[in-house]
């Protein structure tokens, strides 16, 4: 798989993760064609090198080699979809646009070399509480200087 876009029925780009080394003009450039290109066909085309499958008001392309398998590029599809749809619900466009960091977690996280969904969310929720205790340091620290600082501020030489 070269890259993996994943985008709006308006053409709006949600996710992207390139696989290859491609200069960002050029990113801009194959993005806005495919898209373009993908939104005017019928639901049941595809060609051979541009993979792609709708659910709900979102579309899952990903680019593959001439010899790679078509069949295997719809199922690593799926198989991110399965993982977005446990993980948020039932995913949506929202979900995506409020919780980029997550989804590109999930893109990061799912890839092929890990064949168990279960896995893989398991990882992802232990993410999700290692976010969360570190913002509860974050907040903790941040309380305890304050309260120190006024503290200070209304009594200078601690009496």
């Amino acid at each position: 798989i070269q890259f993996m876009l994943l985008f709006s029925c308006q053409g709006k780009l949600q996710l992207q993760k390139w696989y290859v080394s491609v200069p960002d003009r050029e990113k801009k450039k194959i993005t806005r064609e495919i898209v373009r290109t993908i939104l005017a066909r019928k639901p049941k085309m595809c060609n051979l090198k541009i993979v792609y499958k709708r659910y709900a008001s979102l579309y899952f392309c990903c680019a593959i080699e001439d010899q790679e398998n078509e069949l295997i590029a719809l199922e690593i599809i799926h198989r991110y979809v399965e993982l977005f749809d446990k993980y948020f619900g039932s995913v949506c466009e929202l979900d995506i646009i409020f919780n980029f960091e997550k989804a590109y977690f999930i893109l990061d996280e799912g890839e092929v070399q890990e064949t168990s969904k279960k896995n893989v969310l398991k990882q992802i929720e232990q993410a999700d509480l290692l976010q969360e205790f570190c913002m509860f340091l974050f907040y903790f620290f941040h309380l305890k200087i304050f309260s120190n600082f006024f503290d200070f501020l209304f009594d200078p030489l601690g009496i």
